[in-house]
């Protein structure tokens, strides 16, 4: 569905625990016992994202846990949309209902082919009756995401409450701490009981919670942070009716790795200098407009760098976003320098705050 996949590598150790879990069943049930986890996650999450499409959502990634999905939004409006309004029940929804009505189904499937199931016997989950751990995954992962520990379901929607009256990134700092002690209790819990699957879900509630908190603390910090601040002043650009043997000599007097190429003050292109060697060893020497890129994204001084990260993200393969203003460029951003921008706001602002400090004290 043109979403990227990503798996937690916490997900494919858990097919050790449930080996282990499984020792005197057998290997091969102990690998389809991990199996009827993996089918489990995969309806919620295939719910989920065929509820995220029929809404007009666009996602960038899921990262798969044993709990479930954690979604990327493409762009801030569709991270708007789920997390307010009808969208916000809709995807908080599907999954649960998901694994609930295919847990339906197949105890309806399995009775019907067989009288002797014994469905309501306990433990509920096993290796060695996988036809009833198969009905009752289903309804464990429905049921786990109806308590209220983010980032479940029922989490996400207390965090939605608290964002409409507190705001996003207070609201998800509390919710995630409430999801840790949630999940430190279930750990304990099934320490008491015996149970390994509620330590288990403890433990990727935690997780979960841990992923999503530094999410927030990210999104709050490049959020407060400006393209003005961080881009590059000193840089290079390519004129369109420059030749590539040209081009390369101001490629061997700069650092960049890519290059704003312009037409007058225009704006017109991008390129690097990786395909500017290419376009020299394959055809010979020519013109840049022939060989630039004409599809890039731009940004503007007051961007926050929060937006301008989500269109390096989405921008092509380009490694390199313009600053314009009025149509001329101003700055550059690029990954290559990104990182070290920001280490060095941190310590200006830094510096900034202990002079603040001083001048108070004084």
């Amino acid at each position: 569905m043109g979403v990227e996949l990503r798996v937690h590598a916490f997900f494919p150790l858990l097919a050790v625990v449930c080996l282990a879990l499984s020792a005197t069943d057998g290997l091969a049930r102990g690998l389809g016992l991990f199996l009827v986890l993996v089918a489990a996650v995969l309806v919620r999450e295939t719910a989920r994202l065929l509820v995220a499409a029929w809404l007009g959502l666009r996602l960038r990634a899921i990262l798969l846990l044993p709990i479930g999905g954690l979604f990327a939004y493409a762009n801030p409006e569709s991270q708007e949309n789920a997390n307010q309004g009808a969208g916000q029940f809709a995807i908080a929804l599907a999954g649960p209902l998901a694994n609930a009505a295919t847990a339906l189904v197949l105890a309806v499937t399995f009775l019907g082919a067989s009288g002797d199931l014994k469905l309501l016997d306990q433990p509920f989950i096993t290796s060695a009756y996988l036809l009833r751990s198969m009905v009752w995954m289903q309804v464990g992962l429905a049921l786990l995401h109806l308590v209220p520990a983010y980032p479940l379901d029922c989490g996400r929607l207390i965090r939605g409450s608290f964002a409409r009256k507190h705001g996003f990134a207070p609201s998800g700092r509390a919710t995630a701490g409430l999801g840790q002690v949630l999940a430190l209790a279930a750990m304990v819990g099934g320490m008491l009981l015996h149970n390994y699957w509620l330590i288990i879900a403890g433990f990727f509630i935690m997780i979960g919670a841990q992923i999503e908190d530094q999410g927030v603390f990210f999104q709050s910090v490049v959020d407060t942070v400006h393209m003005r601040e961080v881009m590059l002043t000193d840089f290079a650009t390519l004129s369109s009716s420059d030749t590539l043997a040209d081009a390369l000599v101001r490629c061997v007097h700069s650092l960049q790795e890519d290059f704003p190429v312009v037409r007058g003050l225009q704006l017109v292109g991008i390129i690097s200098r990786q395909r500017i060697v290419d376009a020299l060893r394959n055809d010979g020497n020519g013109y840049v407009q022939a060989v630039m890129s004409k599809a890039f994204q731009v940004a503007r001084p007051e961007d926050t760098l929060g937006t301008t990260i989500r269109r390096l993200t989405a921008g092509h393969g380009l490694a390199l976003i313009p600053i314009t203003d009025s149509g001329r460029v101003v700055g550059i951003v690029s990954v290559q320098n990104l990182m070290g921008a920001m280490s060095l706001l941190a310590e200006q602002r830094r510096l900034e705050r202990e002079e603040a400090r001083q001048e108070t004290g004084d």
